[in-house]
């Protein structure tokens, strides 16, 4: 197990459940992402997931909580008082007490950094001593939601070689360092990324998994499309970035689409009805609409048409971003940290620019 202690008075330890050596109490967490929330007992409530970039969040007053994981299958950093993060990889079912903090006011926070996109984590809450004092996180003013693909994600951002084995990938996929967390940290607002790498509109990267979509992903909680998502959830803003799989690479024999107008037209209407949908459950919502300038520009048409067909109906609460220049440093040609900082800024200048928005 790997860690980086916090700060020099904050220790770190594991311990299975059954060696607790205190008595403690649940702290209320501020869940945030698509989670299946389930209640154990009157003690404890657990939350399983398997959307990208979910974080939860607590409050207290003391010198120790615990922090109960049961994850094989994620790479998660803690973060205490806005300190050093502390990494556990694959951490599995364990309690992670951090103890020797001053008896003062603390805020924790979990991070989900990797992509799982078969498979699930649980965590099953934040505790602290009987004697303790519990907070609350106060809901913050600002919500965005982006929806997208492995550009959203962050995949492989922090590699230093494009060339990546799978196992290199999971590594250095960091999605709190990706631009959707970037902008929403700059606003101090809650974000949900509901986005899966390989997956489009209406095609996947290179025709795999043809009965499956970015946008037949998106109605579900988990990846296992068990449970339809309807949790407590009013974005002002929403991000979408959908395309580069859908045009990146050529189409295939044995594709639906008989050449390559086909397939646009096709994205594009089915693009507009995606976008209505969200209008009918987000009726204040603005959306910003994005891709890259690259692949000769196919993409980026394609979303203008979107847009302008979506404004011709009547719809006048959208924008777009087009970004160029990136380096994809990252695993496989992705972007790099470096681009999602500059793609961030991008939208930073823009939703201040339009600082209407968050009415």
């Amino acid at each position: 197990m790997k860690f980086i202690k916090c700060i020099l008075f904050c220790a770190v330890t594991a311990a299975s459940f059954s060696e607790a050596a205190e008595v403690t109490k649940p702290l209320p967490v501020h869940a945030v992402g698509r989670v299946v929330q389930e209640s154990v007992d009157k003690n404890q409530t657990q939350y399983t997931y398997s959307w990208p970039g979910i974080y939860f969040e607590a409050e207290f007053t003391g010198s120790t909580v615990d922090v109960k994981l049961n994850d094989d299958q994620n790479i998660l950093q803690l973060i205490v008082d806005d300190q050093a993060p502390i990494i556990f990889n694959k951490p599995g079912k364990k309690t992670y007490s951090v103890n020797n903090l001053p008896s003062t006011k603390h805020r924790i926070r979990l991070e989900k950094l990797t992509e799982t996109q078969s498979s699930k984590g649980v965590f099953e809450g934040f505790y602290i001593p009987v004697n303790e004092k519990v907070g609350k996180v106060k809901d913050r003013k600002h919500q965005i939601e982006f929806i997208g693909d492995s550009f959203t994600v962050g995949y492989g951002n922090t590699s230093t070689s494009r060339d990546c084995t799978t196992e290199q990938v999971y590594e250095t996929t960091n999605t709190q360092l990706a631009f959707a967390p970037r902008i929403a940290k700059h606003f101090d607002a809650d974000y949900q990324i509901n986005a899966s790498s390989g997956f489009g509109v209406v095609r996947n990267y290179n025709g795999t998994s043809p009965d499956k979509s970015l946008l037949k992903l998106y109605p579900y909680t988990l990846n296992d499309n068990g449970v339809l998502y309807n949790g407590k959830w009013t974005p002002q803003i929403i991000v979408i970035g959908l395309g580069t799989n859908d045009f990146s690479t050529k189409l295939n024999p044995g594709e639906k689409w008989d050449n390559r107008e086909a397939l646009q037209a096709d994205y594009v209407e089915n693009y507009k009805a995606f976008i209505k949908s969200l209008r009918a459950k987000n009726p204040n919502a603005y959306f910003i609409l994005n891709a890259s300038k690259d692949y000769n520009g196919e993409i980026q048409s394609q979303v203008e048409k979107v847009i302008a067909d979506l404004k011709a109906s009547g719809e006048t609460k959208i924008d777009s971003i087009f970004f160029s220049g990136l380096e994809y440093g990252g695993c496989h040609y992705h972007p790099s940290v470096k681009d999602d900082e500059t793609v961030a800024k991008l939208f930073i200048d823009k939703i201040e620019a339009n600082l209407k928005w968050w009415n």
